[in-house]
């Protein structure tokens, strides 16, 4: 590939607070080297619909701040059929597009790859999800928005379990991955953090409840990601009912508003480095990749790693989770 000329760029999957920032230094970025930049609307389903749009510097004023993504998303099932990405190949050609930039999580990444090895087209990618479940990055763009919700609303209902001397269990995304629980549990002084990665917890919870129940502690906050083994927040609600009828047990699922709000300065800043990075290794003809970062450096690895391969928690906050709960 020769110097580029013109780029695209979308999001997919879940939206994620500081997508906008991320899609803005792609497109600043490219202005910055004098390379036309296209936005896609709707993820991949807009690359077979063509829904293109020529952006410029004013297409991206004042979106740094704004939660969401103003180029849409949609999870696509007629790209994972070969017809549907013959079809968004075809219109990425008959638009001069020569690279896309993904910004989405495993799944986007793993219809970028398909779609770099059937058709030789470049791809790169950008890691945006709330579940920081991506291998090759220490962060993934929206998480510490995420956290930071969820810690402001767990402030708040601890004021209520004080103040009534009530038991909460409180549901976070988090499906296949405890890192939101994990961290927002550390920062609110959860009692239990609850986590798909760990086994045998809730033995473990009936074991701290009783001995908070000897130091006559009346008020409890736990912290539940909702793909936790025991089956979630209002599962274990009801066997905790049952184990301590005495307890006035509440649950509260804070659901999508983990996804919503002003990006995190965290998130606004490394989401412009992610996207200016992006933007330069397609220059330097690297593609199949995703931009991450790691020990506060921006980095790259393969889409493959990045989708394949799955990022431990640090055994270092599972311990301190442990040890400030006691």
């Amino acid at each position: 590939m020769g110097k580029l000329k013109k780029i695209g760029v979308l999001t997919s999957g879940g939206d994620a607070p500081g997508m906008n920032a991320a899609v803005r230094a792609v497109v600043r970025t490219a202005i910055y080297y004098d390379i036309e930049i296209v936005g896609v609307f709707q993820g991949f389903d807009g690359l077979i619909s063509a829904k293109f749009i020529d952006l410029d510097s004013r297409s991206v004023s004042n979106i740094i701040n704004r939660g969401g993504t103003i180029l849409k998303t949609a999870r696509s099932e007629k790209f994972k059929t070969k017809e549907g990405r013959k079809i968004a190949h075809k219109n990425l050609l008959d638009q001069g597009i020569e690279a896309l930039v993904v910004i989405g999580g495993d799944g986007s990444f793993t219809g970028a790859r398909i779609f770099e090895q059937e058709f030789n087209f470049p791809c790169i990618g950008i890691p945006g999800t709330i579940d920081n479940d991506i291998y090759g990055t220490d962060f993934t763009i929206g998480f510490d928005t995420a956290v930071n919700t969820v810690i402001e609303a767990v402030d708040k209902i601890r004021d209520t379990a004080s103040s009534h001397d009530r038991f909460f269990f409180i549901e976070v995304m988090g499906r296949d991955s405890g890192y939101i629980a994990l961290h927002s549990g550390i920062a609110c002084g959860a009692e239990k953090i609850m986590i798909p990665e760990l086994e045998g917890e809730f033995e473990s919870l009936v074991e701290t409840l009783k001995e908070g129940t000897k130091r006559k502690k009346t008020s409890n906050i736990v912290i539940v990601a909702e793909g936790d083994q025991e089956g979630g927040a209002y599962e274990i609600a009801k066997k905790t009912r049952i184990e301590f009828p005495e307890f006035d047990v509440k649950v509260t699922v804070l659901g999508h508003t983990q996804r919503g709000g002003s990006p995190t300065c965290s998130d606004r800043v490394m989401a412009t480095r992610m996207g200016v990075k992006a933007v330069e290794c397609l220059m330097l003809n690297r593609s199949n990749v995703m931009v991450g970062i790691v020990n506060n450096h921006i980095v790259t690895c393969s889409l493959l790693d990045a989708i394949k391969q799955h990022p431990s928690l640090n055994p270092e906050l599972l311990n301190v989770a442990l040890i400030a709960s006691t």
